[in-house]
């Protein structure tokens, strides 16, 4: 995905491929080299590597839906690039990828160029970086509620 064409929907409802596991819908929160921040209602912030983004879709009918209120003073964790993301996310839990068998979740305890180490029920999976999708860790937002 080409990065200056991403920066123009920043603060906008887009959606993330057309369908699968990784497809979700959110606000776009920021855009860097290899990476985008999306904010969703599922899975709260999510880090997406661009190169495994086959398409996004303009909410340009207001038919997505999407009712989270985004606090002015939200918070999430910004990077340079998706490696310096996963840096900044040592020891901490994260989930690997959204769903499917390549689905992930444990404690960031190493990372480098090739490959990210995550423990897990007392077991260490070594999982190749060019297999991560998306990165989500705790940040989430409450839904806003609806009147009745």
């Amino acid at each position: 995905m080409n990065k200056d064409i991403m920066k123009c929907f920043i603060g906008k409802v887009i959606r993330i491929d057309r369908g699968g596991p990784e497809s979700r819908i959110g606000k776009l929160l920021d855009v860097s080299d290899n990476l985008i921040v999306l904010l969703t209602e599922e899975d709260g912030v999510v880090y997406y590597n661009t190169s495994h983004i086959k398409s996004f879709t303009d909410n340009m009918k207001e038919q997505m839906a999407f009712n989270i209120k985004v606090p002015k003073d939200f918070k999430f964790k910004k990077a340079a690039n998706f490696q310096d993301l996963l840096d900044t996310l040592k020891l901490k839990w994260i989930k690997i990828n959204r769903g499917g068998p390549e689905k992930l979740e444990g404690v960031l305890c190493e990372v480098n160029k090739d490959f990210v180490f995550l423990i897990n029920n007392g077991e260490i999976v070594r999982l190749s970086m060019s297999h991560i999708k998306s990165i989500s860790y705790g940040v989430k937002i409450e839904k806003a509620k609806s009147k009745k």
